[in-house]
């Protein structure tokens, strides 16, 4: 299976992601509350995609700066937040360019679950946090990958891929699948504690014709899991 290259399909994932009920009305209005009052904060949107969630974050007084291993994306955010917008190209195999102890809040929205390996990423956004910054994370949830594949080892580090579609067009998504104590494995050993876990519901501001028929009558979904991380001493 080939890696997940949103150049493909940059624009077709951005139309799709502006109004869909996962992001638009789910994970993007989730990480936003748990990221709460950031006006004036130092902010690292890491794996930024076209710019939605750095764009709500700059209207909330937020000076943000962006990276995302995509360039096509890059460029659609830069359309989105204009030139000046502080906007790279960069990859989390890699270590960051930022300095040590540079941010308030590192923002982590549905990128990790790309990675095999967290840690090293994960150490990279410890160094460029303040002492007392937080790192917000959202990623599939680990139940997915035995509900969707039943009979598959929910324990077992895997890769796997999903046939999606996008405003039309088609798109493979390769992921890894890691158990929970996988993920807070992880994350103890880049140093840090969870501060939250959330579980949340979808906003109550989702369009009616956009919920499926299965979820009508329910306010919450699995399909992501989010984090609010600090870190360790």
């Amino acid at each position: 299976m080939k890696e997940t290259n949103y150049d493909h399909f940059a624009a077709a994932y951005s139309t799709e992601n502006q109004g869909s009920l996962l992001n638009a009305y789910y994970e993007r209005p989730a990480m936003l509350e748990l990221a709460g009052g950031v006006e004036g904060h130092q902010v690292l949107d890491a794996g930024c995609g076209s710019g939605p969630l750095m764009e709500e974050l700059r209207n909330r007084g937020a000076n943000v700066v962006g990276f995302d291993a995509s360039a096509a994306m890059i460029d659609l955010a830069r359309s989105r937040l204009g030139s000046a917008a502080d906007l790279s190209v960069a990859d989390l195999s890699r270590p960051l360019s930022y300095s040590d102890d540079s941010f308030d809040e590192v923002m982590a929205s549905l990128v990790l679950h790309y990675l095999k390996d967290w840690v090293a990423p994960l150490r990279e956004f410890r160094r460029v946090l303040r002492p007392d910054g937080r790192l917000i994370v959202s990623v599939n949830h680990p139940i997915l990958y035995p509900w969707t594949r039943p009979g598959q080892d929910y324990f077992k580090l895997t890769r796997y891929s999903d046939e999606l579609t996008f405003d039309g067009q088609s798109a493979k998504l390769t992921y890894w699948h890691r158990p929970l104590h996988m993920m807070t494995d992880a994350f103890s050993e880049a140093g840090f504690r969870i501060e939250v876990l959330s579980e949340p519901g979808y906003s109550p501001e989702a369009p009616a014709e956009i919920i499926p028929p299965q979820f009508k009558d329910r306010t919450a979904f699995l399909s992501f899991i989010f984090f609010v991380l600090r870190p360790d001493g």
